[in-house]
């Protein structure tokens, strides 16, 4: 009655008494009807075959999980899990020149006795000249240096190496770190352990810094060419763009302020606010040296445009031949004014051939970035182990002053009969004074001159030569032509390996011009 008396005033009032009836009726037996043909037979008859015992349930087929989930789900497939703008910008920028040779490297590396038609590295800036000396010291030493010499202290120890430790460092060492900073810069500076902050490496040190001295849409002033990978380090997380300050092979690719003014016009122009400077000194991928004057020259400039200046200096102990390295460490120790504008970086994988330990440090008389960059090292912190271990090798004063000297020669060597073997084959290189580069001119190889032509020569050097080297593209160059070939990852008789490669090639491009 609940179904059809209200159907049948609905139709009475519209339609008669018949039609009110019937309608409602009608509809009513259909539905039993249908249900009653949808209703499951409680009582099949018994199947052929061998029926259960007495007393025990058949057993009833059951879906798989994943499918009966999908058959009960009311929801349709939705498409791929989202992620963001910032994940899709990090996918895009692994595919420049730089890393695709990186990853082809680690495809099929080489190796004298194993793989000597693999791919020679000769892209990535590692010191492997000197890594016996580490190696020694630490079959010798490493045990005792993070455990301690046991006896009634091992408790302690194990707690020093287990438990957690401050993120930004232990204070034993920032001290040995800023003593080892002084010692490879000819003692020309002093450094205070209470202005620096330790990070995993130098790269979390620059986009730390980029973090708190910039905002989103900000820029960096960068003399080019640079590290091709300071794009990366400075804008993937922090949304900081970077302004490529051209310097050109008619200096030697030195620092001019008349083209750092005529860049931070440019960016102001098109709405940019510039906050910084980020230099190279040594430079990568050149090796020349900031000299005294151009330093003070910067400082003046930033204090100008009220700008700081971020200096990478994590090549300082590779400085070779008579020119004289200076810090700006050095230039700030008589500029009280200036003194807060101004932060170092620098890091123990090139100068201590350590960059599997990932030691970085900022270096800053800015109290309020210290203390931003003490807070942001929870998220890039060294771990305890190491930590242990390097206080014990950087206050060994007998290893450091001997790593030192060996590894200076060696890398003085390597350099001259590195860049006479490219002479040998015609190719210039830039004049260096530090850093494990020849940065070679190329340009009279490359049809047409361009940085296609160029990205084409880096190609056969690739995969036909099978020598990953860097194009200057991927360091922001201007001028084409230009590759960057570290040579610290050869031993001195991978060097006539090389030079057959790049004849083969070199020689094609000749014949073809």
């Amino acid at each position: 009655m609940r179904v059809i008396v209200p159907l049948q005033g609905v139709v009475q009032g519209r339609g008669g008494l018949v039609l009110g009836s019937l309608i409602p009726c009608a509809l009513y037996y259909l539905l039993q009807l249908y249900l009653k043909r949808r209703r499951p037979d409680h009582n099949p008859p018994p199947a052929s075959g061998n029926s259960p015992p007495a007393g025990k349930f058949p057993e009833v087929p059951m879906l798989p999980r994943s499918l009966s989930r999908t058959h009960l789900s009311p929801r349709s497939h939705g498409g791929p899990a989202h992620v963001s703008g910032r994940v899709n910008l990090i996918l895009k920028g692994g595919d420049s020149p730089y890393y695709v040779g990186l990853r082809k490297v680690s495809e099929d590396p080489y190796e004298e006795l194993d793989n000597p038609d693999g791919v020679v590295q000769l892209g990535l800036a590692e010191n492997k000249l000197s890594l016996d000396l580490v190696q020694d010291w630490l079959v010798e030493n490493a045990k005792e240096a993070i455990l301690g010499r046991g006896g009634s202290h091992s408790e302690l120890s194990i707690s020093g190496i287990a438990s957690y430790q401050p993120f930004d460092g232990l204070t034993e060492l920032k001290l040995a770190v800023a003593g080892f900073m002084s010692h490879v810069m000819g003692n020309s500076v002093s450094f205070n352990p209470s202005q620096i902050v330790l990070t995993a490496g130098a790269s979390p040190a620059i986009e730390m810094l980029s973090f708190c001295i910039a905002d989103s849409g900000n820029a960096f002033l960068v003399p080019t060419p640079c590290y091709p990978g300071l794009d990366r380090d400075v804008k993937w997380r922090t949304g900081v763009e970077i302004i490529p300050v051209p310097c050109r092979s008619a200096d030697n690719f030195n620092l001019s302020i008349t083209a750092m003014d005529l860049a931070f016009n440019q960016a102001k122009k098109r709405g940019l606010k510039v906050r910084g400077i980020i230099i190279s000194n040594p430079s990568n991928p050149v090796g020349n040296l900031f000299s005294r004057e151009t330093l003070y020259s910067l400082l003046d400039f930033a204090r100008e445009k009220n700008i700081h200046i971020v200096s990478n200096e994590i090549f300082a102990g590779s400085a070779r031949g008579n020119e004289e390295f200076v810090s700006m460490a050095e230039i700030i120790e008589s500029e009280v004014l200036d003194r807060e504008r101004v932060h170092i970086v620098y890091g123990l994988s090139k100068d201590l051939s350590l960059p599997g330990f990932r030691v970085g440090v900022i270096y800053s008389f800015n109290e309020n970035i210290l203390a931003a960059a003490k807070k942001l090292t929870r998220f890039s912190s060294i771990s305890a182990p190491s930590q242990r271990l390097l206080v014990s090798m950087l206050t060994d004063k007998k290893f450091v002053q001997k790593f030192i000297d060996i590894n200076g020669e060696r890398l003085r060597r390597m350099h001259h009969k590195f860049a006479a073997g490219l002479k040998e084959l015609g190719i210039e290189c830039a004049k260096s004074s530090g850093g494990f580069y020849c940065w070679a001119d190329m340009s009279r190889l490359i049809f047409p001159y361009s940085e296609k032509g160029e990205l084409e020569l880096w190609e056969r050097l690739l995969s036909v030569a099978k020598v990953n080297v860097t194009p200057g593209s991927s360091c922001l160059c201007i001028e084409s032509g230009w590759f960057r070939f570290c040579f610290t990852t050869l031993s001195e008789k991978g060097i006539p390996v090389v030079m057959k490669r790049i004849r083969n090639v070199t020689e094609t491009c000749k014949s073809h011009s």
